[in-house]
């Protein structure tokens, strides 16, 4: 099969198509014939080397952790999936390629009114929302501050977070204002003079802050909240120095919550935003998620 890989650590150049076996589902695994997956900043990272002393690699690797695509093959204990099943969720092998492996636990079925692309763009940027959310105690009548918020992650905390019934203040680029206002968020340009805006937008204050951005916005976030309570960063490596949590690590994958996110992505009334890619092209995804600038997620997809 045809498959996205990296020999050596390093710049998305040391991505290539590859020809390689197709793997074999193990118990309690399936096969998926890969119509999309997702492309996520920790991909990045793993490919530079980055994370190499938080999370083992074996090269050569192929990347991906989110797969959306056909059931081809079932291992054995598989029980509620059938080869035909149209399903999407985290992959045990890289999703860059024309098969992955995944457990029947962590995927769901996917609606039929719901895109391949739409359906890649949930697993890990709903879990990752709402697990933050969840620890910082985000609730109705307050006010959340998310930085960096364009991105396929602070797409969907925004909504969901407006869903708890809170007031969100999100940052983004000028190019991103009027998409995150199109989201239920108020919008503001990050950058110097951001603790004034935030104020002015927020005369009482800010309840809690989501840094997705990663770039220099703990200090602000820190100065708003009067200190470093209900503050939580995915992206923010001097999050520990500062005494915030930094939140890492394998998200929740639960096949419910998938299914009802889908349901609600299918239905309109959570809004998706999906950048795709043709396979051949993930070394230009991976830039673009680089570069940290995109709207929504980035997907590769696979004919």
């Amino acid at each position: 099969m045809k498959a996205i890989q990296f020999d050596r650590f390093g710049t998305t150049a040391e991505l290539h198509l590859a020809d390689i076996e197709i793997p074999q589902p193990g118990p309690g695994q399936v096969r998926v014939e890969v119509r999309a997956a997702g492309v996520n900043a920790l991909d990045g990272k793993i490919r530079s080397g980055q994370m190499s002393g938080a999370i083992t690699t074996s090269l050569p690797s192929t990347p991906g952790f989110e797969v959306a695509g056909i059931v081809d093959a079932v291992g054995p204990d598989v029980n509620d999936i059938v080869v035909g099943d149209e399903v999407f969720g985290w992959s045990d092998t890289g999703s860059y390629a024309e098969y992955a492996l995944a457990g029947n636990s962590a995927v769901a079925i996917k609606p039929a009114d719901l895109s391949w692309e739409q359906a890649v763009a949930l697993p890990i940027a709903g879990a990752t929302a709402e697990r933050v959310l969840d620890l910082l105690e985000v609730a109705a009548g307050e006010t959340v501050l998310l930085h960096g918020a364009s991105g396929a992650v602070g797409t969907i905390a925004i909504q969901l977070a407006t869903a708890r019934g809170a007031r969100v203040i999100a940052t983004a680029g000028p190019a991103n204002q009027d998409y995150i206002t199109s989201l239920g968020a108020v919008a503001t340009e990050y950058g110097e003079g951001l603790v004034d805006r935030v104020k002015a937008l927020a005369p009482y204050g800010v309840d809690a802050v989501f840094d997705l951005a990663g770039r220099g916005a703990l200090d602000d976030s820190i100065a708003l909240r009067g200190g470093t309570e209900r503050i939580a960063t995915i992206a923010d490596f001097r999050a520990r120095e500062l005494g915030i949590p930094f939140v890492s690590g394998p998200t929740p994958r639960s096949p419910k919550r998938l299914r009802e996110l889908a349901r609600d992505a299918a239905a309109g009334t959570l809004v998706t935003t999906v950048n795709t890619y043709p396979l051949e092209q993930a070394a230009a995804a991976q830039d673009t998620s680089d570069a940290g600038h995109s709207r929504g997620k980035l997907a590769l997809t696979i004919d």
